[in-house]
């Protein structure tokens, strides 16, 4: 590979050639980084001169540079993370006089969902300063984002009894959904959250939203019905590690949504609300419903709670307790949340 020049981002593995070194005491395949999708990787210091940033490739013949940046998990999050250090060249940023530079990444544990698609993988980052010495924790568990879904019901119990529910100023009764599965990094095989799915890499978060919805709980919904709340609570609030701020100062990349564990995970989930009218049978129907994609390890049993006690019965899911914790707070405020629908959908076309 010729070091004097940095390569083309668009020319994928097949034309870069991958070198052989030994890595903490391994033969291990690896690569020289000098930019990625048009975000540059700063030299580092090194006792020899300055030196490149290295990724190192996992023990597997099937990771090849090529599947690696173009898994949409490593992608988004090489992106985010190059962007936002690139802020420190920034003036009054917090660390603009002794910068963090990415000087490594160390890519172990792949983990394939087909045998061309590469679905989690760790990656072990030196992350440190050329100058006085500070370094960041870097390992990452990186999985990509996924979609979490609270849907509120309210029973609809005909024309006349809603008319007369408003008209004594009743509360509605309001519900929502659980799913109940296996989740083996929980120790657990009845694990009560919110339903959820990941993002893949269309930009579509309300269809994907919708199929989800559809594959876990078996009810069809609109993506005009789906509203992201996180979106709705976060769009405006900006990340400016600065020590002076004004209408000119960047903001960091970082996705509109929840990130359950930063400190070890790139996941993100954008929490959504949807909102539905269904007969009493209808929801009956729903508790105990046995849903899930079983062909691809998906064993789940619906739930149906109260909305007033959701807070306790999903009090162990993160996604549960942040997207009340949206919920009540949107509501609280008004005018930002749809309106609970009047009566059942009866087309249930997306």
């Amino acid at each position: 590979m010729n070091k004097s020049a940095s390569p083309d981002p668009r020319i994928l593995s097949d034309k870069r050639s991958e070198e052989v070194t030994v890595f903490q005491g391994e033969h291990r395949k690896y690569f020289e980084l000098y930019d990625f999708n048009g975000h540059v990787v700063k030299r580092h210091r090194t006792e020899s001169g300055d030196a490149p940033c290295k990724v190192y490739l996992p023990h597997d013949p099937r990771c090849t540079r090529d599947i690696i940046e173009t898994m949409p998990a490593y992608k988004n999050w090489l992106e985010q993370l190059l962007h936002n250090l690139a802020l420190q060249e920034t003036a009054d940023h917090i660390f603009c006089e002794n910068p963090f530079r990415l000087k490594s990444i160390d890519l172990q544990a792949p983990t394939w969902f087909s045998s061309n698609k590469l679905g989690f993988v760790k990656a072990q980052c030196n992350i440190s300063t050329d100058g006085e010495k500070q370094w960041i924790p870097g390992a990452v568990f990186l999985r990509g984002g996924s979609v979490g879904v609270l849907i509120i019901i309210q029973p609809y119990d005909g024309e006349d009894e809603e008319k007369r529910r408003i008209d004594q100023g009743r509360e509605p009764e309001l519900y929502s959904i659980l799913t109940i599965q296996p989740r083996i990094a929980a120790g657990s095989l009845a694990f009560a959250e919110l339903p959820a799915g990941m993002l893949d890499d269309s930009d579509n978060l309300g269809g994907k939203a919708a199929q989800e919805i559809e594959e876990e709980v078996g009810i069809v919904v609109k993506r005009k019905d789906l509203f992201n709340m996180s979106e709705a609570a976060v769009r405006a609030i900006h990340q400016q590690p600065y020590t002076k701020v004004d209408e000119h100062t960047p903001s960091e990349k970082v996705a509109d949504s929840m990130y359950p564990s930063p400190g070890g995970c790139d996941e993100f989930l954008p929490l959504m609300l949807v909102q539905k009218r269904l007969d009493r049978e209808a929801i009956n129907d729903l508790q105990a419903r046995k849903t899930g994609l079983r062909d691809q390890g998906e064993i789940i049993t619906l739930k149906v709670v109260p909305l007033q006690h959701l807070w306790r019965h999903g009090g162990r899911d993160a996604k549960c307790l942040a997207a009340l914790g949206l919920y009540e707070n949107l509501k609280r405020i008004g005018g930002i949340l749809p309106e609970m629908p009047a009566k059942p959908d009866d087309d249930p076309d997306n």
